[in-house]
């Protein structure tokens, strides 16, 4: 009896002895590879910041510029003050947008770009001018969003001049004050845009006398009542089609759209 509980307790031992050291074998193992991918990621990582911030191999030496039509590539260039031998990766790109929208204000929008593992792209859009304000002989160019971003000697080809004829008494001095010359102006950007590409070629002027009182003078001497700038696209599309019925009238009112009118011949 005495002999099989010592036979038992020595399978017990053997039983439960083996399995454990193929454990700790097994762990042995799993350790030794977790340290060494550890010190493979350590190296990996050291050699990338390296290369990213002190490396001579992607330093900033080239400034691109894309998306000009009036600007040059050289005053891009130089308002963004891009640091020239800088790391690629400490570029401040925020920094460089606001110089350029700062500086240029023919600038809409500007997106720098890293273009690894040398050169800064920038690609530019400019503003385009919808309107033209002449004032001292000169022209202020308006945009689509009623911002006056440059002033010119001689007016682009095919640009409206906005006319602010807003009397100083009665319904256009109220209209004025409630709105502003600001809002005037983008209400007659509004109705520049709302224009069919016929009609828009043919525009000399848009003149303004109060917020519902605009109008369109046509480089043949024809004018336009539009109204205010509500409904553009529908008083659009009623004057194409009077401008078809009544070719030889020279005054048009499509203020309200649903009852036009033509006048003259």
């Amino acid at each position: 009896m005495a002999g099989s509980t010592t036979a038992e307790r020595g399978e017990r031992t053997r039983g439960s002895s083996g399995p454990p050291r193929r454990v700790r074998r097994f762990g042995r193992r799993q350790t030794r590879r977790i340290i060494a991918s550890a010190v493979v990621l350590v190296f990996l990582g050291s050699g990338t910041f390296w290369l990213l911030y002190g490396s001579d191999l992607v330093r900033v030496e080239r400034v691109s510029v894309s998306g000009t039509r009036v600007l040059t590539p050289a005053e891009v260039r130089g308002a963004a003050d891009v640091p020239l031998g800088e790391q690629l990766v400490s570029v401040d790109t925020d920094a460089i947008e606001a110089r350029l929208s700062s500086a240029l204000s023919r600038i809409d929008t500007v997106e720098v770009v890293r273009s690894w593992p040398h050169e800064i792209t920038l690609e530019v859009t400019e503003r385009t001018a919808v309107l033209l304000v002449h004032k001292g002989g000169k022209f202020i160019e308006v945009d689509g969003k009623g911002v006056r971003f440059a002033t010119v000697s001689r007016a682009p080809e095919g640009v409206p001049e906005l006319k602010l004829a807003v009397s100083g008494t009665g319904s256009a001095a109220a209209s004025l004050r409630r709105f502003g010359e600001d809002r005037l102006t983008r209400e007659a950007v509004r109705v520049a845009g709302a224009l069919p590409a016929s009609v828009a070629r043919a525009t000399r002027g848009v003149k303004v006398r109060s917020y519902d009182d605009i109008s369109l003078e046509l480089a043949d001497g024809r004018t336009v009542d539009w109204g205010s700038s509500e409904k553009g696209a529908e008083k659009g599309r009623t004057l194409t089609a009077l401008m078809k019925a009544e070719p030889g009238a020279r005054h048009f009112d499509v203020s309200v759209p649903t009852a036009p009118a033509s006048a003259g011949s």
